[in-house]
């Protein structure tokens, strides 16, 4: 007797549904990838129980015929591939031909659908993977999708699914993400009765403002870079230190399908990792386009994962087109798109990659410390870096008090000014505040600047500069210093060692178990130099690859930038002040510190209005 027999369609359809219809989410995702290929321009999506009593999706597409229906929900059949060659290049949402008929296994489902031109429109029911006979009905124009008790018939599944309030939470995510992708169809979400979001046709931009809202808008840098047949668009934020960032802020898509790539997550986690506080995650919103033909979505049953052709130019293009927009100066900022320095939400980085990777960068060589720390005072008086010397003259009585640094305001009253219009973004410096904070006057209002914050990010990014054109100055140590080492630490010292001279280190293996310390990096010539050297050699040999050891070397860097940075409490003149403003315009990354806290805040007159109640 053979022990082997082939399964029948609806037990193969509801295998199947295990993996396309894994909750009322996935349904509805298949749903709306079904609208969309079918050229709909307005979507409503109605759902009871979360998705697990009822859910429908309405449209406005071209529809279908009488005679499609049936293979509609036949196991793998579909009109969007006819040859092996079409699974090359696949440039449709759906593909596979066999969503509809896992649902219409394991639901009471029906479909019903009019094609352009037709006189009238067909419905056809399928309960349990049992179908029906085809009757006329009316509709005016596309297709609608029900699906009545999701796994009724399949209790082992249906015990799977959680809460109401769970299984909703993955539909109105879903549904986001739907949305944000395509900002040319309107979007309706009705949930238990009641509308949730309507949101019409738009542009990327104003689907953004409708899907992500102002927490996410406010911060976020656009960028639309291009290189040979890749293109990447959308926006990148550093969410503001103790605000909560917008839920599931984490949006990359992928020719137009949303993707979880551990190649592109990698990508942006690099990205964002010299500007990222704490436990704080990226937040972006992103779009890559390219050649179809350059990436197989054929990967993964929900079609959530991509295998890119090129992974490794992939990755190098995500990672330099976010790194750089994220990168770029106040300064140059408010030079390429003409807007405020409180107007975060139109900034906009254009051009080639290239032009980009190869921007020109003045070679520095100034490695200021504690004890040497001084900001040039000739910005006092250059009337191209500080703008109209009157307004000094005017806020503190003098021109000379300004040159001179003189911390004494005259007696005669401060004018109710603003700065001039054509003033630099973070304005110019008025007071400092218990030693901490320097206020800054803008034209939108007021600048609040931490002073170790913006400094440590100044000498962190020079350090970064020198070190990359220069190893860092080292300290010769009068006596060397011998200490006990493993085989592995002098084999990882010998291995890397022009690495470690790039950082100031000199270390020589002086027996088959010792090392000689005789030379550390300048800024830590006061460090435990037998501690240092272990935690360098243990962070070298743990990297495993250069862009490890960037990354841990710059680890490194914004802790001696830290050390090297001004200190709370240390009293400002007002041309060091301006100096240091100057210098975070100029600075990349120049909005937060090496620990990824702001370093300046802007409060605008309206905000300032507000606080109190001017007008109400």
């Amino acid at each position: 007797m053979p022990v082997i027999h082939p399964l029948s369609d609806q037990l193969i359809n509801q295998i199947a549904a295990g993996e396309v219809v894994e909750r009322p989410a996935a349904a509805l995702k298949e749903l709306l990838e079904n609208s969309l290929d079918a050229g709909a321009k307005h979507i409503e999506v109605t759902l009871t129980g979360g998705g697990c009593k009822r859910l429908q999706v309405s449209d406005d597409g071209f529809g279908m015929e009488r005679e499609d229906l049936p293979l509609a929900v036949a196991r793998h059949a579909t009109s969007k591939i006819t040859a092996p060659r079409d699974l090359d290049a696949i440039a449709t949402l759906g593909f596979r031909g066999e969503a509809l008929a896992s649902m219409a296994a394991v639901s009471r489902f029906s479909v019903v659908s009019r094609a352009r031109g037709a006189a009238h429109a067909w419905r056809l029911d399928v309960e349990g993977g049992t179908v029906g006979v085809i009757e006329p009905a009316a509709l005016a124009a596309g297709t609608t999708v029900t699906l009545d008790d999701l796994y009724f018939n399949t209790p082992a599944r249906r015990k799977f699914l959680r809460t109401e309030a769970t299984e909703w939470a993955h539909c109105e995510e879903t549904f986001r993400r739907i949305a944000l992708a395509y900002p040319d169809v309107g979007f309706l979400l009705k949930h238990n009765g009641r509308d949730v979001y309507r949101w019409p046709q738009t542009t990327r931009e104003g689907r953004v403002q409708q899907v992500l809202g102002e927490a996410f808008t406010k911060d976020a840098r656009f960028l639309d870079v291009a290189a040979a047949d890749l293109r990447l668009t959308g926006y990148a934020a550093v969410s503001a230190v103790g605000a909560s960032p917008p839920k599931e802020a984490a949006y990359f898509f992928v020719n137009g399908r949303f993707v979880r790539d551990r190649v592109v997550l990698h990508a942006l986690r690099e990205a964002f990792r010299d500007v990222l506080h704490g436990g704080h995650q990226p937040v972006y919103a992103l779009w890559l386009t390219l050649d179809a033909g350059g990436v197989d979505v054929n990967v993964h049953p929900q079609k959530t994962e991509v295998r890119f052709r090129d992974s490794q130019a992939v990755h190098r293009f995500v990672r330099q087109s976010v790194e750089r927009t994220l990168a770029l100066p106040v300064g140059e900022q408010n030079a390429i798109g003409g807007i405020q320095a409180s107007d975060f939400e139109g900034r906009r980085v254009a051009g080639e990659m290239e032009s980009l990777a190869n921007t020109p960068r003045a070679s520095v060589q100034y490695i200021p410390t504690q004890k040497a720390f001084s900001l040039p005072v000739r910005e006092a008086t250059a009337s191209e870096s500080l703008g109209p010397s009157p307004f000094y003259g005017r806020l503190f009585g003098t021109k000379s008090a300004a040159v001179t640094g003189d911390a004494s305001l005259s007696a005669s009253p401060i004018p109710v000014e603003a700065a001039p219009a054509g003033a630099p973004p973070l304005g110019f410096a008025i007071a400092q505040l218990h030693g901490i904070y320097i206020l800054a006057q803008n034209h939108a209002g007021l600048v609040l600047v931490d002073m170790h914050a913006a400094h440590e990010r100044i000498v962190y990014e020079r350090m970064k500069e020198t070190v990359a054109l220069q190893p860092l100055p080292s300290q010769p140590l009068l006596l060397p210093v011998s200490m006990t080492a493993a085989t592995l630490e002098i084999a990882t010292a010998e291995a890397h060692a022009e690495t470690l001279v790039t950082l100031g280190f000199e270390l020589n293996a002086v027996g088959p178990s010792t090392l000689a310390i005789r030379c550390l990096p300048a800024l830590l010539q006061d460090a435990d130099a037998t501690v240092l050297v272990r935690a360098v050699l243990r962070d070298l040999h743990d990297c495993g690859s250069t862009q490890e050891v960037e990354a841990h070397r710059n680890e490194l860097l914004a802790t001696m930038a830290c050390h090297g940075a001004v200190r709370a409490h240390r009293l400002l003149t007002v041309p060091e002040m301006n100096a240091l403003l100057r210098d975070m315009e100029r600075t990349e990354r120049g909005g937060q510190c090496n620990h990824g806290r702001p370093t300046w805040y802007q409060l605008t007159l309206d905000a300032l209005d507000a606080l109190f109640l001017r007008g109400k």
